[in-house]
Parts: structure tokens; C-alpha cells; sequence
């Protein structure tokens, strides 16, 4: 499976991890040995794992964000507007699992990606969006979804 849903399965968000210990935010810089993303220059995610000693006791109580993606990545990565998943009277809305964690709102795109069958490889593009927006090539896989709507995965 592509990697995509599976980005967020070994990392913590950093607003949590900082709130929970109640920590200045620029503290991640200083732990060498903790790895972190960003994504969408936005958000910091810290590897799991990885905190400090003294810190590794909050682990416990952070949030599990497996198969979830920060609804303005995720729109990105999908190529499509991110009102999909910010309103309910988007068409839609209603397919996907939502999460919030630290006022981050957060889209389960691994349950989406099962429920309806797709199947990414790992480094191919994904596009969803309404049917006649969606280019279909060659070496494209077409998804057909509800309520007008298509995913192609580009090999």
C-alpha cells in the first residue's frame, strides 16, 4: 500500500507532545536524537519512540494518529479543494472518519482507501475529484465513487 495513509503511523503531532508536557514549542530542535516531519509547513510531527527519557512517559496518553492525515495534506495529496472535508453539505463529507486532536483536524484516508477497494503503489500520484474533472490515461486506475465523484491512481 501506497504510503500515504501509512505517512502518520509512527509519529506524534508536536502541539500534542508540547501540551501535554507543557514545553516551550522550539524544544524539538534541541532533541538530536528525535526525528521529525513537517507537513504542509504547518504542522511537526515527532518520531514515536524517540523522546527523551525523561520524556517518554507522556507516550502513553498522545494520540494514535495510524491511517489518519491532516485534512489540508490530505487535500493536497489528493489533489482536491479541502472544503471537501470541512463542510457536511459537501457530497462527499460523510465517506470519510474525522479526528480532532489539539484543535488539528485530522481525515482517516486508510479507512477511506479499504472501504472502497483502492490500492496505491508506493510514489504513485492520487487524484480524487468530480468524474468529469478526473483525466483517465493508460497507465491509470480508476476508482468510482458516490455521488458523482472518482479517484485515479497514476502509476
Amino acid at each position: 500500500m501506497s504510503s500515504l495513509p501509512n505517512k502518520l503511523n509512527s509519529y506524534w503531532l508536536w502541539k500534542e507532545v508540547r501540551d501535554k508536557l507543557n514545553v516551550s514549542n522550539p524544544l524539538y530542535k534541541y532533541w538530536r536524537d528525535t526525528p521529525h516531519i513537517k507537513l504542509n509547513n504547518k504542522y511537526i510531527f515527532i518520531k514515536k519512540h524517540t523522546l527523551p527519557s525523561k520524556y517518554d512517559y507522556v507516550e502513553e496518553i498522545l494520540t494514535d494518529l495510524s491511517g489518519y492525515l491532516p485534512t489540508r495534506y490530505a487535500s493536497d495529496a489528493l489533489g482536491i479543494n479541502e472544503h471537501v472535508f470541512s463542510y457536511e453539505k459537501m457530497r462527499l463529507y460523510s465517506e470519510f472518519e474525522y479526528k480532532y486532536v489539539c484543535d488539528v483536524k485530522f481525515v482517516n484516508i486508510r479507512k477511506f482507501f479499504k472501504e472502497n477497494g483502492i490500492k496505491v503503489s508506493n510514489g504513485a500520484t492520487v487524484h480524487l475529484g468530480r468524474l468529469k474533472d478526473l483525466e483517465i490515461t493508460q497507465n491509470a486506475t480508476f476508482y468510482n465513487l458516490k455521488n458523482d465523484y472518482g479517484l485515479v491512481v497514476y502509476e
